[in-house]
């Protein structure tokens, strides 16, 4: 008896025994907690995605807590490499690899001082918490509220921000003098004497919304011109003071990030972070030569069938005619208008899948125009009831050429960042990628790939819209040759400028904005080019690989069905295409 006794033992233990879990149940549990702590450590961002238990709080920059969000991230890495992810299914295993990527750089970036570089010539935390307006829901009493408790915590936020700008500028991680020339138009161009003309009063002058009553109204707008008043604007004053006596007069001397300690490192970093490949900053800066090349030759042929006897004559006649260029901002909006909705008509020829979501116009807030970008893209929210909105630069209008808005449109509206931005949204994926995920590469590069669809949709109808497009191609081009340049092989902005204009048809403005750009937030702008190649490079393949049976509209929708992902998983998803096309048509 005695050995079936501990049989039954034994089969007892067994059976009471704690069941291990499987690695997908792990990682299920792990995107729950991880996610939680995304929406809790991004308030504003967790409201615009509809999540409301986060509502009357901002983001905390406070040493304390940036540490500790660092400490949680390395947890969170740590967490992530046990589990298996050959044990996984297949979209758990993309799903795995986007996680560690982004909790990884978050860990590699907190070990380089420049992570307390918290502006650029592009933003700043100043001008993100004037847009609030813009991003957030207005509809209740409980959303006025909300907005109201939230700008009301501006001097804590501002003075969290001045301190770690202080702790940069003792430790030299400043940005260059050459890039700072009307910097503080972007500060005291917030202050509004007259609270009621103040971005942050916007929401309390519309229209009383029906659910709050005549009384509750006037004392809210009473308090909103109160909090500009006392809150707002000395907070926006103290920051102003801080830059012209603290930081500016320490401003570099020179423009390359190589230059700051560990600069090096970090520069080489943020080219693997913002193409998501290893490629060196030689290697990067041969591919843009090569690319100058072959864009300058195309240039060359589309002067010639204009008439003009080069590319440099076409240039200058396109930099200089005035029926290039709209007299006012009205007429620049309405082209903008005219050509988008063109665009929204071809895109179901060209995509099997659009987004539910419609995107905006606006015109760029006027303290920031004149210093930053041509255009850029602001996703919206379905949850929140806000659209995507592609803002315009309407300022400088002899520098804001006509015949560029077709490609510029292409890239930030549709079928570029708002395409690829709100389907992302509004797919079955893993919250944090739907929500949170963004890798520059996929993003901008596919920005890029998407004004190459201008062709199939007869945009480039005449030569000047024809230069247009070979001018954005070639920005992005020059952009890999200049930014790597400026970082890892000690140009200057002059020789950078310089490049630009030899090989660009984009203004002088547009020039100097985009150099400014790529000095102050380095390696951001290699992303756009490397991602647009690689996608060329898998159409082309599939293309190949499938023949007759090549559908563009599936192609473009298997590229974009699994959200921003990096450009090795892209690649490896869209061979899985391939192979699953050939599969289906034999």
């Amino acid at each position: 008896m005695r050995p079936a006794r501990l049989l039954l033992t034994a089969a007892a233990l067994a059976f009471a025994a704690p069941v291990m879990a499987a690695p997908a149940d792990d990682l299920r549990v792990l995107l729950d907690e991880h996610y939680q702590w995304l929406l809790r450590e991004n308030p504003i961002q967790a409201t615009t995605l509809g999540v409301r238990d986060h509502d009357a709080r901002i983001d905390d920059l406070s040493p304390e807590a940036r540490e500790r969000r660092v400490r949680e991230a390395q947890a969170f890495l740590e967490r992530v490499d046990s589990i298996p992810a050959a044990e996984l299914g297949a979209e758990d295993r993309v799903t795995h690899a986007i996680l560690r990527r982004t909790l990884a750089e978050t860990v590699e970036e907190s070990r380089f001082g420049q992570r307390d570089m918290l502006f650029s010539t592009y933003g700043g935390w100043h001008q993100a918490f004037a847009g609030l307006a813009r991003i957030l829901p207005l509809r209740t009493r409980a959303d006025f509220e909300s907005y109201l408790a939230r700008i009301a915590q501006y001097p804590r936020l501002n003075d969290q921000a001045l301190a770690i700008t202080a702790d940069a500028v003792r430790g030299g991680y400043v940005l260059p003098c050459s890039v700072l020339e009307g910097h503080e138009r972007s500060i005291e161009g917030v202050i509004a004497e007259d609270p009621t003309q103040s971005r942050f009063y916007e929401p309390f002058a519309r229209e009383r919304p029906s659910t709050i009553s005549e009384a509750d109204w006037t004392a809210m707008q009473a308090r909103a011109r109160r909090i500009v008043t006392e809150a707002i604007n000395p907070a926006y004053a103290k920051h102003l003071e801080f830059y012209t006596r603290e930081y500016k007069p320490h401003c570099a001397r020179t423009d390359s990030v190589s230059a700051q300690p560990q600069g090096e490192e970090f520069y080489a970093f943020r080219a693997r972070s913002s193409t998501t490949t290893d490629l060196s900053a030689q290697q990067i800066h041969d591919i843009g030569l090569r690319e100058v090349a072959r864009i300058r030759a195309e240039m060359e042929e589309v002067a010639r069938e204009a008439g003009h006897p080069s590319r440099e004559a076409f240039i200058q006649a396109l930099r200089t005619d005035p029926r290039y260029y709209a007299t006012e901002p009205e007429q620049l909006m309405r082209e903008t208008a005219r050509v988008t909705k063109t665009i929204d008509g071809h895109l179901p020829a060209l995509f099997g899948t659009l987004p539910r979501l419609p995107y905006g116009i606006r015109e760029i807030p006027a303290e920031i125009a004149e210093g930053t970008t041509t255009a850029y893209y602001m996703p919206g929210s379905a949850e929140s009831g806000i659209a995507g909105t592609y803002y315009v630069n309407t300022s400088k209008l002899d520098q804001r050429p006509l015949w560029e808005v077709p490609a510029l449109s292409l890239h930030e509206a549709v079928p570029g960042h708002h395409l690829q931005i709100a389907l992302q949204q509004e797919m079955d994926l893993a919250p944090f990628r739907r929500n949170f995920a963004f890798f520059t590469a996929f993003t901008e590069g596919w920005g890029l790939y998407a004004e190459s669809l201008g062709e199939e949709m007869n945009l480039y109808d005449t030569p000047e819209r024809r230069m247009g497009q070979l001018s954005y191609q070639m920005w992005r081009a020059a952009r890999l040759v200049v930014d790597t340049g400026i970082h890892a092989f000690g140009w200057d902005k002059a020789r950078a400028i310089a490049f630009m204009r030899d090989n660009t048809a984009l203004s002088e403005a547009n020039i100097e904005a985009e150099v400014n750009r790529y000095i102050s937030w380095p390696g951001q702008a290699l992303g756009y080019m490397i991602g647009r190649l690689k996608i060329i490079e898998l159409r082309q393949r599939a293309e190949r690989a499938l023949g007759d049976r090549f559908d563009l509209r599936r192609f473009h929708d298997a590229v974009l069905r699994n959200g921003s992902v990096p450009l090795d998983v892209l690649e490896a998803e869209i061979d899985g295409w391939i192979a699953a096309e050939r599969a289906r048509a034999a």
